[in-house]
């Protein structure tokens, strides 16, 4: 009876502030901004210094619009856009005004694909289908450090699409320059009969140390600059017709792999060195059809899995970093998951995830003899498949895989799709099928729903998920209602979730106030509480599992980009089976208590950054104090250290009233000549067995995309209760090559 009421309560009060609050999502300008490109005959040389005689040939962009703090008023800081173009490249000449120069400027490390918070940067989009939908996207720091993505209706992203252009900076006493060049044949943009094109097209920058957020073509601020429907127009672009074009990119690696075994009774150690040829070839058919060959795969630079030590009942996501994967991953991967700020719930349905090919339940990799992927965008509907061939290991055997994925655009911002996958080797089959659809109900509102149906031939077992999420979000306020069911034999083996054998009902709202009673306003930014209460059943008997609580009165956000929030969150749980984080045995039974939580950063742009989420309070039948911090140093941009301590402290928990601390302690470090040669490595030590590892890559961008690594990873782990000791090394050497044809 409780949790129904509790939650009747929340839906009246949410719903209520919901009618009350005018929408403010207002509607894009009928007069789009215009910028106009300019033709030249010449190449420009790229070094961010915009000293060229042709750039005083382009007119320059209108004044841009401050997005935040106060959305809709003149920036305190200008910036100037022009735009040249030849038979090759479209080149993008920025001046971002600073009347305090190299001083005001903030960056935290060289890392491609920066973290957008703790920089000075510029965005730069294009829509070059004029279909509000696509959005190509090109990001840079103030030193030329670059990131890429596509983005698909300002919800899908495929952040680590790397494209292959140019960039350069130069920093001044009145501001900071970049100068861009893309090549035609990274931009995407439809054929067709006339000379002259118009495409959308928009300019974010953020100037750090203010926070100011300003564009060239005004957008809510709920949104990003990749809302394409927002966007301005960039004119008389004469591109070349778009054409088929090849990417070729070889690589040669050579590898030392040592490991060795120590016990009371033995050891034993071998040394094996291996090389390997093998490469990736890209062939982009037109602008629509793309099609990815690979033979014998290799992820060696790939950035390492840093450790979690989980005390919760949910199964930990480890995203993917392998580049061949990561591209056009938005298209495969329909997904309803918790957002960055906690909204929608935490349960987690994604009916393919990559990480399941070419990797072990551990995280290590197996090899991939040979595979192919082939992709085919429109404004109307997407379309594409994958096929991977894995090799066989002494506890895995050869295994094929497939992927199948549709889905078709309607209305303004709708989409219903399918997707089947196969997952093939002599144990038996495995297949999923899925039907997803996200429909836009207004420009507030949104519904975003998976259906999936699982089957294991060996197991002779089928499961079924299904998860749909509801989203109304203003700049006033979130509100969203998750629905979530997840059948005890469900077994998506080409795919992830967090949790089996329940039904969720998340509910939750945030609440955003930038009002007048807001105090320090030059200090404080927003009071944003929230609520975020989660309900489970278990799916197969039906019963009342689990009701957490989660209540935010205190939220801040500062104007410098800091954050602090408390929370308490009273637990109820039932378990039905014996659950040990840890290492701490924890019987079935039913279980009440409560625990607090405070989250808060300090400015992530300052060369000094402290950030941490300590919880306090009960924890089944005991207490718990758990705490994750992280210090970050970054004196310079290409000096960045960062050090975590996460501390789980067990008080009376579990069958044996054990009590006990679990500490991981995690040393990242980057160093940086510029951001195209870097040295980056981690050292990791988890109390949990013992266990260290240290991980260390050497990178030198020769060219753009084709690349020189050196790595060395080292783990040892120690079990003391068997007096034994487990050590595996591995020294590695690859050089890539990238062509375009």
């Amino acid at each position: 009876m409780l949790p129904r009421l509790t939650l009747c309560c929340f839906l009246f009060f949410t719903s209520s502030v919901a009618f009350a609050q005018t929408e403010d999502i207002f509607r894009p300008d009928s007069v789009r901004k215009e910028i106009t490109a300019k033709k030249i005959q010449s190449s420009l040389r790229i070094d961010g210094v915009l000293n060229e005689p042709e750039w005083q040939l382009a007119a320059p962009s209108p004044m841009f619009t401050e997005i935040e703090p106060k959305q809709g008023e003149a920036p305190q800081f200008q910036t100037t856009v022009r735009i040249l173009y030849n038979k090759q490249n479209l080149y993008i000449g920025i001046f971002a005004k600073d009347s305090m120069g190299k001083k005001a400027i903030r960056a935290t490390d060289f890392k491609r694909d920066f973290n957008v918070l703790a920089h000075d940067h510029l965005v730069v989009t294009f829509d070059g289908f004029n279909d509000n939908r696509n959005a190509m996207c090109f990001a840079t720091n103030a030193y030329g450090v670059q990131r890429d993505y596509l983005s698909f209706d300002d919800l899908y992203f495929d952040f680590d699409w790397d494209g292959l252009w140019m960039v350069r900076t130069s920093r001044t006493d009145s501001g900071w320059y970049a100068e861009m060049a893309i090549p035609w044949q990274t931009l995407r943009y439809k054929r067709s009969r006339d000379s002259v094109q118009n495409w959308g097209f928009n300019v974010y920058r953020n100037r750090r140390q203010s926070n100011e957020g300003t564009a060239l073509s005004l957008f809510p601020r709920v949104y990003t600059v990749s809302r394409m429907e927002y966007a301005g127009i960039l004119k008389n672009l004469q591109p070349p017709p778009p054409k088929s074009n090849i990417r070729i990119q070889p690589y040669f690696l050579t590898s030392v792999d040592r490991s060795s075994y120590n016990s009371k009774d033995s050891s034993n150690s071998q040394n094996v060195t291996n090389a390997k040829v093998g490469g990736d070839i890209k062939w982009a058919i037109n602008p629509n059809n793309i099609l990815d060959l690979t033979v014998n795969t290799d992820f060696a630079q790939a950035d390492a899995d840093l450790q979690v030590n989980n005390v919760t009942q949910f199964s930990v996501f480890f995203p993917e970093k392998r580049q061949f994967f990561l591209e056009n991953a938005s298209l495969f991967s329909p997904v309803v998951q918790q957002a960055i700020d906690g909204s929608g719930g935490i349960m987690n349905l994604q009916p393919f995830f990559s990480r399941t090919i070419g990797l072990d339940s551990a995280g290590n990799p197996i090899p991939i003899i040979a595979g192919g992927r082939f992709v085919s965008r429109s404004a109307k509907r997407n379309f594409g498949g994958i096929v991977m061939r894995q090799a066989g290991t002494s506890t895995t055997p050869a295994t094929n895989f497939f992927v199948g994925r549709y889905s078709d655009n309607f209305g303004e911002q709708n989409r219903i799709g399918g997707l089947v996958s196969v997952k093939n080797n002599s144990i038996g089959t495995n297949t999923e099928a899925t039907l997803d659809g996200f429909f836009r109900i207004s420009r507030a509102q949104s519904i975003n729903s998976i259906f999936t149906f699982t089957n294991t031939s060996n197991l002779r077992q089928q499961g079924f998920a299904g998860i749909a999420q509801y989203y109304n979000s203003t700049n006033n306020y979130k509100i969203w209602y998750t629905q979530s069911i997840v059948t005890k034999n469900f077994d998506p083996e080409m795919g992830f979730v967090s949790r089996k054998d329940v039904i969720g009902t998340t509910p939750g709202m945030n609440y955003y106030y930038r009002g007048r009673l807001l105090p320090f306003k030059k200090i404080l930014r927003a009071l944003e509480p929230g609520v975020l209460p989660e309900f489970y059943w278990q799916a197969s008997t039906g019963k009342f599992i689990e009701r957490s609580l989660y209540f935010y009165p205190v939220w801040f956000n500062f104007q410098n980009g800091a954050y602090f929030g408390y929370g308490v969150v009273p637990v109820y749980k039932m378990l039905t089976d014996s659950f040990a984080p840890l290492n701490v045995a924890i019987a079935p039974g039913t279980y009440n208590y409560v625990y607090n939580d405070i989250l808060f950063t300090t400015d992530p742009s300052k060369f000094i950054s402290l950030a941490g989420d300590y919880k306090w309070g009960g924890y089944f039948n005991g207490k718990l104090i758990s705490a994750d911090w992280k210090l970050l140093f970054a004196p310079i941009p290409q000096i960045s250290i960062l050090g975590e301590l996460n501390r789980n402290h067990f008080m009376n928990v579990g069958v044996s009233k054990k009590s006990t601390t679990v500490d991981l302690y995690i040393l990242q470090c980057r160093l940086a000549l510029n951001p195209r040669i870097q040295l980056t490595g981690f050292y990791q030590k988890n109390s949990l067995d013992n266990s260290q590892n240290y991980y260390i890559r050497f990178s030198w961008e020769y060219k753009p995309l084709s690349y020189i690594y050196f790595i060395y990873n080292h783990g040892t782990t120690n079990d003391v209760l068997n007096s034994t000791k487990q050590s595996d090394g591995h020294v590695i050497a690859k050089i890539s090559y990238l062509k375009q044809l």
